[in-house]
């Protein structure tokens, strides 16, 4: 999900339909098609910015949903697939990589991986649950007090955490 003008943008998984609803009651007001899976959804203020499980970001216009564009994100010379929940930070995108313990922070003008977050030790081991689906799976950021949240799929924790270079 995102919020846009009042509203919150849903892609969904696989139905290839997204929903609108109102930010303030929740309200269904229209709904959307597009061509193949949603994984993720943010925005950079102009425009929408979805994943789809592969090295493929797209643009989206807001208002009419039609793609406007993408980006196909590399690490070098290599594909960078499964590209998750998405979130816009300081003019870069953060991407979870599905069933990875890291988030790519990308070039929202190239594509190109900035750099790696290893989040592997977040959760301690006694929160882990031997399970396939119990993987990192969400990123939040507060950009007026500047803080980056994680969490992930049958995770019992959020974590607050700050990027350190190493």
């Amino acid at each position: 999900m995102a919020e846009w003008g009042g509203r919150l943008i849903q892609v969904t998984w696989r139905s290839n339909v997204g929903f609108v609803y109102d930010l303030a009651s929740f309200d269904l007001l229209d709904t959307f098609h597009y061509p193949g899976e949603g994984w993720g959804l943010t925005h950079d203020g102009t425009r929408l910015i979805m994943s789809d499980g592969s090295d493929t970001l797209r643009f989206l216009d807001p208002e009419s949903f039609n793609q406007g564009g993408c980006i196909s994100v590399r690490d070098g010379s290599v594909s960078v697939r499964d590209l998750n929940e998405l979130e816009y930070v300081r003019g870069e995108i953060y991407a979870n990589v599905w069933r990875k313990n890291r988030i790519a922070r990308i070039s929202l003008e190239s594509g190109g991986l900035l750099v790696w977050i290893d989040l592997a030790s977040v959760l301690p081991s006694v929160y882990r649950f031997d399970h396939p689906d119990a993987v990192l799976n969400g990123i939040a950021f507060d950009g007026k007090d500047n803080r980056l949240f994680v969490t992930g799929k049958l995770w019992p924790r959020l974590f607050e955490i700050r990027l350190v270079p190493r």
